[in-house]
């Protein structure tokens, strides 16, 4: 779908408005502190730092109780061991996302949310919400995060296909308001008053406000 995107406007005015917003700061502030240098699902404590981040941004993945095998944890971990090499670098951008990049995330996407997260009775899957925001928080910088609204009201689905055009859309609104500030990513955020707040999630900001929150 070809939606309009934010001019540096409408960008400023969702991502002060979202600023508003303490608790998904703290919580990202907290996966940071908890995984640095970078989030790297092959290093013990980092699927569970991230699947309580997912959490606190709404996903419910319940929590393995005494006595269950950690499904959420050996899952993504061995989601990390087939595809980390094709994600993009930690220092790329959405902008500079090639359509095979593209591709390929697509593909990350539809493995990851098909990936079992949680035992039980009633055991379940990643889903697609989830697989987004994990992707987002893995490379912040070149991966957009959704929710079920944003992808049904911008793409009307969420499967794979919808995922990769609802980064090319990302990546053509990125274009925009680069070229809009004549400015680089950085010093971007810092102009809006969100220093060091990737491009992804002021366009994510954008999107939450305009196609979730009605």
């Amino acid at each position: 779908m070809n939606a309009p995107g934010p001019d540096l406007a409408a960008l400023r005015e969702a991502v002060t408005e979202f600023a508003r917003f303490a608790g998904p700061e703290r919580s990202w502030q907290r996966l940071l502190r908890e995984t640095a240098p970078a989030l790297d699902l092959s290093v013990p404590g980092h699927p569970r730092a991230l699947l309580a981040w997912l959490n606190s941004w709404g996903c419910r993945l319940r929590n393995p109780r005494p006595g269950e095998p950690d499904v959420f944890g050996e899952s993504v971990t061995a989601w990390w061991s087939r595809w980390a090499a094709h994600l993009p670098g930690p220092d790329d951008s959405l902008a500079r996302l090639t359509d095979a990049g593209i591709d390929r995330l697509g593909l990350c996407y539809a493995d990851l949310a098909a990936a079992p997260a949680t035992a039980g009775a009633r055991p379940r899957s990643l889903g697609s919400t989830a697989a987004s925001k994990a992707l987002h928080a893995l490379r912040p910088r070149a991966v957009m995060p959704w929710d079920a609204a944003i992808a049904e009201r911008l793409h009307g689905a969420r499967t794979p296909a919808a995922y990769a055009a609802h980064l090319r859309l990302g990546r053509e609104w990125a274009l925009g308001v680069l070229a809009e500030s004549g400015l680089g990513e950085e010093a971007l955020a810092a102009e809006l008053g969100r220093p060091g707040r990737p491009l992804t999630k002021m366009l994510d900001d954008y999107c939450y406000l305009t196609f979730s929150v009605l």
